[in-house]
């Protein structure tokens, strides 16, 4: 699998650690503006679409993308083609960018549904179930202010300040940023798959040989699992990462359609 770079992937690398390197050294303004943005967003840009997938979190998160694009990639480069495998990643990439701002903007619905309801008919049940289900947005004086909301629940200002906690609360999610080429690496995953399925890889953790299409049948699922558990802490965009799969899957079933031109 170690074999040497491919043209359009030695680009993606080179380009991807360089804007790493001067976001987070030089240009730490760039992070903020490039990332990807609820559309409701003040913070939202369209070329943000594509310019998220430049920009990591920290160095880990970029090694996990890029050394995944360094194992899968030039193989694919070399069977696909040059323009093939830039045209998988970007699509992958802005595609999965384009359907979880679709998926945040479903969330972001019915938050809002959420908070119109409570304005209509204030409940401190209510709003103890909403800081439940946000609870770490919260620090713990939120609990003392429950009991006092609860003991007095017709108190318009008690009310009020529920109300805007939630806002609060809805203001933050909104600019929550979405960065990393993960949607991207997750088409080539699944390309890898469908196109090399009985490849034997061996895993790093845990130190085991795997076929290629079972490892991407493993990501896949894990992928769904997580985002029907929707834990609050965790801050994977997993829909982004399913998303990658999904487009990934159709434009190589595309492909292969045209058999004689594909091979």
């Amino acid at each position: 699998m170690f074999r040497a770079l491919t043209p359009i992937v030695k680009n993606l690398l080179l380009i991807t650690v360089g804007m790493h390197v001067i976001a987070s050294f030089f240009l730490p303004q760039l992070k903020g503006l490039f990332a990807l943005y609820y559309i409701d967003s003040r913070n939202f840009m369209p070329f943000q679409f594509v310019t998220y997938m430049f920009m990591h979190a920290d160095f880990w998160h970029l090694l996990s993308n890029m050394f995944g694009l360094f194992i899968f990639g030039p193989l694919l480069e070399q069977f696909l083609g040059p323009k093939k495998i830039l045209i998988l990643w970007m699509v992958c990439g802005v595609g999965s960018g384009v359907l979880y701002s679709g998926y945040v903007a479903y969330n972001m619905g019915q938050l809002n549904n959420r908070i119109e309801t409570f304005a209509e008919n204030p409940d401190p049940e209510e709003f103890n179930r909403f800081v439940s289900d946000n609870s770490h947005y919260f620090n713990a004086g939120i609990y003392d202010f429950i009991d006092e909301y609860s003991r007095d629940a017709d108190n318009t200002e008690l009310q009020e300040r529920a109300k805007r906690n939630m806002l609060g609360i809805r203001d933050l999610k909104a600019n929550i940023p979405m960065v990393g080429a993960s949607g991207a690496l997750f088409g080539i995953l699944i390309a890898f798959g469908m196109l090399f399925p009985n490849t034997q890889l061996f895993l790093l953790f845990p130190p085991m040989p795997i076929r290629a299409k079972y490892l991407v049948l493993f990501y896949g699922l894990y992928t769904v699992y997580n985002i029907f558990v929707s834990n609050p802490t965790d801050n994977v965009a997993h829909f982004a990462h399913l998303s990658g799969l999904l487009i990934g899957a159709v434009l190589v079933t595309y492909w292969k359609r045209d058999r004689q031109n594909f091979y």
